[in-house]
């Protein structure tokens, strides 16, 4: 059975992050994607030059007529810009059984913030207790926690376990930020810890890297009913992505990765 994914997000223009890149990366991985829209952006692969949110109430009536009808097999949550909007999305989620895999979407990979400071509380408060998996970058778990940013294994490893600890079944803690020729990512639950680590990419084609790889975990944590393995067949995907940007040619900042890199291979 073809599993249904619902993303939660914003739109992206030029395709690579956001709405946009999760419906690819659903569909790369196997299941049917299905869009609720919190806000537009005018951005490109150089940067983000303006943002018009999408009411909450609107946001919470885009999630109500997909649950009426749709089976939702997997929510991913990405861009919610402001509390309002986190607290209507986490209302509207309390009460369903498909599982939530939260990407806590902070700044945008030019630096523009995409969430509002004010609205941190709201998500570490409302949606990490829904969360099955959450999976922020180094700056985004410094973020929430309120924290210095980390700069390496050890320090992964405490911050991850003070995330677990606020209230999500597990955390994958994204460590592309560290130095050096790997990138380790770090996952833990209440039993279980392993990191997954992935050979680094010499490549400016990692424009929404975190939001393909919240998606492609969505579906997989579907396919398979194992956030663990779920999240291995995600960092694979993704690692092939981004081998695959170099065969596009879209914009002159960071690039897109290469969602169907397996349909030109």
């Amino acid at each position: 059975m073809i599993p249904n994914i619902l993303s939660i997000a914003g739109s992206d223009p030029s395709g690579g992050a956001g709405i946009q890149a999760d419906i690819k990366a659903i569909g790369a991985n196997g299941g049917y994607g299905m869009a609720v829209l919190t806000a537009l952006t005018a951005q490109n692969t150089r940067g983000v030059t303006g943002i018009e949110l999408v009411p909450p109430g609107f946001v919470t009536a885009q999630i109500s007529a997909i649950f009426a009808d749709v089976r939702v097999d997997a929510v991913k949550i990405g861009m919610l810009g402001t509390a309002e909007t986190t607290e209507a999305v986490a209302e509207a989620l309390a009460t369903r059984d498909a599982p939530v895999v939260l990407d806590p979407v902070m700044v945008a990979k030019g630096g523009d913030r995409l969430l509002a400071a004010e609205a941190v509380e709201a998500l570490r408060r409302r949606l990490l207790p829904l969360a099955r998996i959450v999976t922020p970058n180094l700056p985004e778990a410094a973020d929430l926690l309120g924290e210095a940013e980390v700069a390496d294994r050890c320090g992964m490893e405490r911050q991850a376990r003070a995330l677990l600890a606020l209230g999500p079944q597990a955390v994958l803690l994204k460590g592309g930020h560290l130095a050096g020729e790997d990138c380790p990512d770090l996952y833990l639950d209440a039993t279980r810890a392993e990191w997954l680590v992935s050979p680094r990419t010499d490549t400016r084609n990692t424009h929404g890297t975190g939001c393909t790889l919240s998606s492609a975990l969505a579906t997989q944590v579907a396919l398979t009913g194992d956030p663990l393995a779920a999240c291995r067949a995600a960092k694979a995907y993704v690692s092939r992505a981004i081998e695959g940007g170099h065969a596009l040619s879209v914009g002159s900042g960071h690039g897109p990765t290469d969602h169907f890199y397996m349909l030109r291979t």
